[in-house]
């Protein structure tokens, strides 16, 4: 089944799903043009053209989990990797502070996702791997739970955990939430699955073997000096969790996607949750510049 990746129009060939993007670009609809220029090409081309190019985008050479893997690096890490991470490389108080408030909704949002994976499947590893998942994020497993050490970052570089606690998401981490919550409200397990810890992969530091230009943050920060604890036990402990997170996600979604036959599926989620994930790292600069103003010109000349 070949998938339309915007409006999810099905066809059993790909030349059809590119009549159809191209019928809908020559409308100009914005949601067809916005995803043809981002991912695929910003010029115009034939639909014979857009048929082949749509089936070599979306074709598993290497397998459904080697597909999301490419897709995150060349989004994330690519030829342009996304000014967020470039801002990791040496990150200073105000990227921090952003990080921290905007990703306080992230995390709250997180377990509540995973929370429908448990609540959809009948899968016994799928539940066992996201409560486990979920503990670890809000609980802890006797080591403070990655929410509090987030809001301990927090407080180390200037901010009360009132204040932390004060600040409503901005809108575009709301409308990334928005997006996630529509896939765990409206898709199946296994798509939600694939959206929810395909993010975790921008922390894996593997990546590099596999193209990523950079790891997630310069790693020299959990031994630099210049960096409160509080900050380098937050991020080291996403760093070393992250890798196995992802991967043995990522083998119960290729395993399941396949015996339910969804994997076309979990595909188009999967890049909508890229898409909202993109945006929702911006947020965190965006949030960042009113701790740091000049963070613009960071921005603009990175973009």
């Amino acid at each position: 089944m070949s998938i339309c990746p915007v409006c999810r129009f099905r066809s059993n060939n790909w030349g059809d799903v590119a009549s159809h993007i191209h019928d809908m670009t020559s409308r100009s609809d914005p949601p067809h043009v916005m995803w043809l220029n981002r991912n695929l090409s910003s010029r115009e081309v034939s639909s014979q053209e857009l048929a082949g190019t749509l089936e070599d985008y979306f074709s598993l050479k290497g397998g459904l989990s080697s597909w999301i893997r490419g897709k995150v690096i060349e989004k994330i890490y690519g030829e342009r990797p996304h000014p967020f991470i470039l801002a990791m490389q040496k990150p200073n108080r105000a990227v921090l502070l952003g990080y921290v408030i905007e990703h306080r909704h992230f995390l709250r949002n997180w377990i509540r996702v995973l929370s429908m994976i448990v609540y959809k499947t009948d899968k016994d590893d799928v539940a066992r791997y996201e409560l486990e998942n979920i503990s670890q994020e809000f609980l802890g497993n006797g080591s403070p739970p990655h929410y509090e050490l987030l809001i301990r970052m927090g407080e180390s570089l200037g901010l009360t955990r009132d204040e932390i606690m004060s600040y409503d998401p901005l809108p575009s981490t709301s409308s990334s939430i928005k997006v996630w919550r529509n896939i765990a409200e409206t898709r199946s397990w296994v798509e939600t699955m694939a959206s929810m810890h395909s993010m975790e992969l921008i922390a894996d530091k593997s990546l590099r073997n596999y193209g990523s230009k950079m790891h997630y943050f310069n790693p020299s920060i959990l031994t630099d000096q210049d960096y409160p604890d509080a900050v380098k036990k937050f991020l080291a402990e996403g760093y070393n969790a992250d890798e196995y997170h992802a991967w043995k996600a990522l083998e119960l979604v290729e395993k399941y996607s396949q015996e339910l036959g969804v994997v076309e599926d979990v595909q188009v989620s999967f890049l909508r949750s890229l898409d909202a994930l993109s945006k929702y790292l911006m947020a965190r600069l965006e949030r960042a510049m009113e701790f740091d103003p000049n963070l613009i010109k960071f921005v603009e000349a990175v973009t």
